[in-house]
Parts: structure tokens; C-alpha cells; sequence
């Protein structure tokens, strides 16, 4: 099977510019492609693992990724998906998630000895001249093109900001840049910026009379459409701070029945026919296939050690055992008791991310859904004293899949 049967057969292709073009590049090692990042947190999450994935099955087919870092469009903010106008962040903001996007990508790139290119937008588009940029690439853009694009379209009821509607724009002479510079003849990408990748591959026509390509990878949904990687509590990140490994393991071992072969192949490394096989389980062989899954991409994301020991303390929870050493805990300080030495359940629950806020912590109790080391508790009142938290604390646990372990200093 080549590169491109696997990539089809897998589901990650969504659109391209020229299928016989492309396959032949990439079937070959003969692409030099970029992915772009908008620095907009100070961690990558699961919307960037799939194309970090992809960048990584390509180079190991012999082809050279680039990752791009918006220091320069991060500066705008992408309107595409978007309902309103993303929060402006300072230069300082800026650097740092760049700095953060680094060390994380090292982690699936090979970026040694030119195989892969690191660079930053920031380094020509912080330094162009508007009216320069207006007459060397405006002049190419056709403002009732533009309007057409779903990444605009969306937006025009509520209200479309010039400074958005540059972001197309910009995006474009990325890639004209990259073409002059690397020699980067593709640009891949999720499938809402489809818009975006065509204005490059049009620009770098009508500029230098050269052919250049684009493709889209398909979006991570669910089975009801909508965008993976979401919890209550936010963002499913790759940072272990902010995600830990177990609550990224436990995310992935508790996705629907009908989601799970997807994600096997869109974003494992596992053989398709080992995936086609589990393709048939049925009933609690499921729960086998949901394990791998999480384990697999546990290990791609945090490494080997770190996914065994989520699985081993996901499988002590969900078998009833009391090993907690695995699970994710949360310290209370002295400031978190009341006077009398005690703090509230529904504190605990906000305190161990279990719950965002106190009227969904009440409606849990309430319904019967949180327990204290096995017990139900259903008083909204209910409070727990330090000393009951000394030593190893206490296994909170909301509905079945949702533990933290709870102990003070």
C-alpha cells in the first residue's frame, strides 16, 4: 500500500487541488509541505494532534515537513469557525506559547539535520510595508472571492472586522514566502481552511507563474458532528500540566461506542488490518478496543512509561480496586477549610475539576452521581474534615469515569 492509498484509507483526506499531482509527491518523498500553528494557547491540544500525526507519517515516507508558527498571524487571529473575534494577546503572550509549541512538536517531528523546518511568520510579516503589501499582493485578491469563502460567510451576520478579514491575506504570502524560500510546494491543513490554502496556491500562480498544491485533512468530529477534544472542564491539552497523562488516557478510553474506530485510524500508527479486525468487535470487546486506543496515543503523546501507568490506574478504577497511585489527585491548603477544619463537597468537586461550577456540583450530588470512597453522597451540605484528607486522602468520583484523588498537606 503507498503513502497516499493509506492516507485515503485511513479517512484523513478531505479536499485537494490536483489528486495525481500530490499522490505522485508524496508516494515519492518529493513534498516539501507546511502545517501552520497560531500560538493562541501556551500548549498544542487534540485539534493540532491529527495534523502533528500527519506530519509525521509523511516524514517517515521521505517527505520534509515544516511547521510554521504564527508569531506573525497570531497577531490577527483566524475568523475560520469562529463566531466572534478572538482575544488580541500581546507580543510577550505570543513568544511564550511559540517557546511552549516547540518543545512539544520536537516530541513527533524529527527536526535533526534539516529532515524537518521549524520557522516563525513573524520574520517577514512583522516587517512588511502596507502600502508595498497592498500593491505586490492585494492587487491579486478579489474581494467578492473572498466574501464567498465559508470562513467569512459565517461571520458576516454578526460582524466581520477588517483586521480579520486580512487573515486570508496573510495566510497566502505564508505560503508564497515558504515557496521562495524552502522550496515548500504544499500546504496541508484541517479542512476550515480550505479558503485560506487555495488564495496561497493562487498567489504563488499569478506571482511567479509556478504551481504549488493544497489538501485538507478531515476534521476531528464525533460521530454527532461535532469537534473532539472538548471536556467540561475545556480543552483536552498535550502539556501534562494541564492535561494530566491519566485524564488524556481516561479521554480517549471513554469515547462513544461509534467514535472509536475512527480515531483508531486517523490518528494511531497501528497496521489498518489490526484496525479492520477490531472494526468487528462488538459489545465489551469495545471496551479492549477503547483501551488501545487510549494507551496508543497516551504513549504517542506522553511516552511508554507514562501511558502504562494510566492504564494501569484506569483499569484498577474501573475493576473497583483502591490502587490510587496512578490516578489524578488534587492538595487542598489550609486556606481551602473552613474555621471549623471542614470544607464542602461541592468545593471538592470545583477543587478536583470534576465539576466548572457550584450549580452543576449540586445537580451531581443531587442526582446521585458523586461518592466518597465508594459511597454515595446525595447532601449538598455534606462536608469533609482535614483530618479525614490527611495522609492519602480520599477517592472523589463523579459518575463512573471521573475519579480525583483528594488529600491535605
Amino acid at each position: 500500500m503507498t503513502v497516499w492509498e493509506e492516507l485515503k484509507a485511513r479517512g484523513l483526506i478531505a479536499q485537494v487541488t490536483d489528486e495525481d499531482e500530490i499522490k505522485e509527491m508524496v508516494n515519492n518523498g518529493k513534498a516539501t509541505f507546511y502545517i501552520g500553528f497560531d500560538p493562541t494557547a501556551d500548549s498544542l491540544h487534540v485539534g493540532h494532534f491529527m495534523a502533528l500525526c500527519l506530519m509525521k507519517r509523511l516524514q517517515m515516507a521521505g517527505n520534509r515537513p515544516i511547521a510554521l508558527l504564527g508569531g506573525g498571524t497570531g497577531m490577527i487571529g483566524d475568523p475560520s469557525g469562529r463566531t466572534d473575534m478572538r482575544q488580541m494577546m500581546t507580543k510577550e503572550t505570543i513568544q511564550h506559547n511559540i517557546d511552549c509549541f516547540k518543545k512539544q512538536m520536537s516530541r513527533f517531528i524529527d527536526f535533526s539535520d534539516g529532515k524537518a523546518l521549524m520557522v516563525n511568520n513573524a520574520d517577514w510579516l512583522l516587517n512588511l510595508n502596507y502600502v508595498d503589501l497592498l500593491r505586490d499582493v492585494g492587487a491579486h485578491f478579489s474581494v467578492n472571492r473572498m466574501l464567498t469563502a465559508e470562513c467569512y460567510k459565517q461571520r458576516m451576520e454578526r460582524g466581520l472586522s477588517f483586521l480579520e478579514f486580512n487573515y486570508m491575506i496573510m495566510q497566502s504570502y505564508d505560503f508564497y514566502m515558504l515557496y521562495q524560500k524552502y522550496g515548500c510546494n504544499m500546504q496541508f491543513g484541517g479542512d476550515d481552511q480550505w479558503s485560506n490554502m487555495l488564495g496561497g496556491t493562487e498567489l504563488i500562480r499569478r506571482k511567479l507563474g509556478k504551481d504549488a498544491y493544497a489538501m485538507t485533512i478531515t476534521l476531528l468530529l464525533n460521530s454527532e458532528g461535532k469537534k473532539m477534544g472538548k471536556t467540561q472542564s475545556g480543552a483536552v491539552w498535550l502539556d501534562p500540566n494541564k492535561t494530566s497523562p491519566f485524564d488524556f488516557y481516561q479521554y480517549w478510553r471513554n469515547v462513544d461506542d461509534a467514535d472509536v474506530i475512527k480515531c483508531m485510524r486517523l490518528l494511531t500508527f497501528l497496521p489498518l488490518e489490526q484496525i479492520d479486525e477490531m472494526a468487528t468487535w462488538e459489545g465489551s470487546q469495545l471496551n479492549k478496543a477503547k483501551e488501545i486506543l487510549a494507551y496508543e496515543l497516551t504513549n504517542l503523546v506522553h511516552g511508554e512509561e507514562e501511558a502504562k501507568k494510566a492504564q494501569e490506574g484506569a483499569r484498577a478504577l474501573f475493576s473497583g480496586g483502591a490502587d490510587t497511585a496512578h490516578m489524578p489527585t488534587t492538595e487542598l491548603t489550609d486556606e481551602d477549610f473552613a474555621e471549623e477544619g471542614t470544607i464542602d463537597l461541592i468545593t471538592m468537586l470545583i477543587k478536583a475539576g470534576l465539576v466548572p461550577t457550584r450549580s452543576e456540583g449540586r445537580r451531581a450530588i443531587e442526582q446521585g452521581g458523586v461518592s466518597i470512597d465508594g459511597e454515595k453522597i446525595t447532601d449538598i451540605k455534606h462536608t469533609v474534615s482535614k483530618d479525614t484528607l490527611t495522609g492519602d486522602g480520599v477517592v472523589l468520583k463523579r459518575g463512573k469515569k471521573k475519579f480525583n484523588r483528594v488529600y491535605a498537606k
